[in-house]
């Protein structure tokens, strides 16, 4: 019993050492947390200075986006005549030169066409010549119809003096019939002679009105064959200038039975296939610009408040990360947000109205030689960075 009330101020003191040791250690660990508070918040605020010295200097001059794709302005390939697919040259993601053969269409109606315009064209030449021909013949007929009306009004002076000379005879011998110192006979032949000397010069009176009116017919056809080339040459006839123009137009339809590349690209959505018959306006293919692509980057509404035309740009494509970066320039901004040119635009005007934030597309050219170096494709994605402190 005395032994155990002797052992009491031992325990004692070794519950007192454990408390002391355990606040000692307590006090360590809000210490140790104290400096670690202390550490973060001083690394935040320093964190919150250097974003804020950034965006200062940097970050409020540039506005960045990665709702940007690759454009460009691609050329569609289609036929100018109808006609069956005789060959097709290029395939699918081949590239071509501006001028390389795309397509051949049959030219065996294109040949045959041109071939009739020729030959409409030398029978227009002939047709003109034999009109110039015929001026001449027709000049020639209007001088012998005036020597024609000349010889017919010496005739009518003939039977006009016949006529009178037959009156002159007829009226004498009438006045002598009665005293007896004419015959009968004689006055029935002077009667006769001057009913034949009338009827002479009737018959030449109308001769000389066939002759004026043959004159006439003949003037007026050589005024109307003069019409149809005065003025003009084998080259400059209206007729042959028509022909002309059909001979042209076989010679173009001919040269269109060949398809060329309109630009230097990248052959993509071919459809065509050989011995299919095309028809003008169908699309067989289209050939994309490579090397002179552009991004659409599409701004919120509140980002281009200082985005300008002519300031610089730098992107980069999630095809070949960040390591490779692209520059170039704000070029414009296209005329209405995406949405408004929707298939099925926004509707705003009903009860349940929600506010969307909008998107403009911004037109960014690049640089041919980085596009030479780091070739893209149309419908990449980008992320665009515009530097606004530019003027």
């Amino acid at each position: 019993m005395a032994e155990a009330d002797a052992n009491m101020p031992s325990l004692d003191r070794l519950e007192i050492e454990d408390e002391t040791a355990a606040s000692n250690a307590d006090e360590a660990r809000l210490a140790r947390r104290r400096k670690l508070l202390t550490g973060i918040a001083a690394a935040v605020l320093l964190a919150g200075a250097a974003y804020g010295g950034w965006y200062m200097l940097i970050g409020s001059h540039h506005v960045e986006t990665d709702n940007a794709y690759v454009g460009a302005d691609t050329a569609q390939i289609t036929p100018m005549i109808s006609g069956q697919v005789a060959a097709v040259l290029k395939q699918d993601t081949q590239m071509v030169k501006r001028g390389e053969i795309l397509v051949r269409i049959d030219d065996s109606d294109a040949q045959i066409a041109l071939a009739s315009a020729e030959a409409d064209l030398a029978k227009a030449r002939r047709q003109f010549g034999q009109t110039s021909a015929t001026s001449s013949s027709l000049s020639a007929q209007v001088t012998a119809r005036g020597a024609e009306i000349t010889s017919a009004r010496a005739q009518l002076v003939a039977a006009q003096a016949s006529y009178d000379k037959a009156k002159v005879d007829y009226d004498r011998r009438r006045k002598l019939a009665p005293n007896g110192a004419v015959s009968g006979d004689e006055l029935t032949t002077a009667t006769n002679s001057l009913a034949s000397a009338s009827a002479s010069l009737a018959q030449a009176r109308a001769a000389v009105a066939q002759a004026s009116s043959q004159a006439t017919a003949a003037e007026g056809s050589l005024a109307a064959n003069d019409a149809l080339i005065s003025g003009s040459t084998v080259n400059t006839a209206p007729d042959v200038q028509a022909a002309e123009a059909r001979v042209k137009q076989a010679r173009l339809d001919l040269e269109r039975t060949v398809i060329r590349a309109p630009i230097d690209g990248v052959v993509t959505s071919r459809a065509v296939q050989v011995g299919q018959r095309v028809a003008p306006g169908a699309i067989v293919m289209q050939v994309v610009p490579v090397a002179q692509v552009y991004v659409d980057a599409n701004f919120k509404e509140g980002q281009l408040q200082k985005v300008k035309p002519g300031q610089p740009a730098t992107l980069t494509a999630d095809l070949y990360g960040g390591s490779v970066e692209y520059h170039g320039k704000v070029e414009g901004f296209s005329g209405g947000t995406g949405a408004s040119f929707a298939l099925i635009p926004a509707q705003n005007a009903t009860g349940n109205w929600i506010k969307v934030v909008q998107r403009l597309p911004v037109r960014i050219g690049l640089d041919p030689r980085e596009l030479a170096a780091h070739p893209l494709r149309v419908g990449l994605s980008m992320t665009v960075t515009v530097d606004t402190s530019a003027r």
